[in-house]
């Protein structure tokens, strides 16, 4: 992929991502139910995906299908986060995220299983 995806191109790859492949209409009615966009504002961020090697378009009908996983830009948007803010050191991202608010039992065990999963 060519490039940093935007807010704007990934509210367009998450109808890609949940939905999975499908036409620029659908995304465009998808999105201007959610966020209130116009066509043309979708058809623009889509062509602008199509263009960083984002979105792939075939015919009929021009059918979107996503080029990218969403856990590959969720790796790079976190990466950047780190290095951007924290330093480059994830430990302060994660006591950031622990300092905001009290964690459930539930949530607590989640993060312990997690950390756990490295310890082999």
């Amino acid at each position: 992929m060519d490039g940093k995806l935007f807010d704007s191109e990934l509210k367009v790859m998450g109808v890609l991502w949940n939905e999975g492949d499908c036409t620029a209409k659908h995304i465009s009615d998808v999105l201007k139910e959610d966020i209130g966009w116009n066509m043309n504002t979708t058809y623009t961020l889509i062509k602008c995906c199509i263009k960083k090697g984002a979105i792939e378009r075939s015919e009929p009908n021009f059918m979107c299908h996503a080029l990218v996983k969403k856990e590959e830009i969720q790796e790079e948007q976190t990466n950047e986060l780190i290095d951007k803010i924290y330093d480059g050191s994830a430990d302060k991202l994660f006591a950031a995220l622990l300092g905001r608010k009290k964690l459930s039992s539930e949530q607590i065990k989640k993060l312990r299983d997690i950390v756990g999963e490295f310890d082999d």
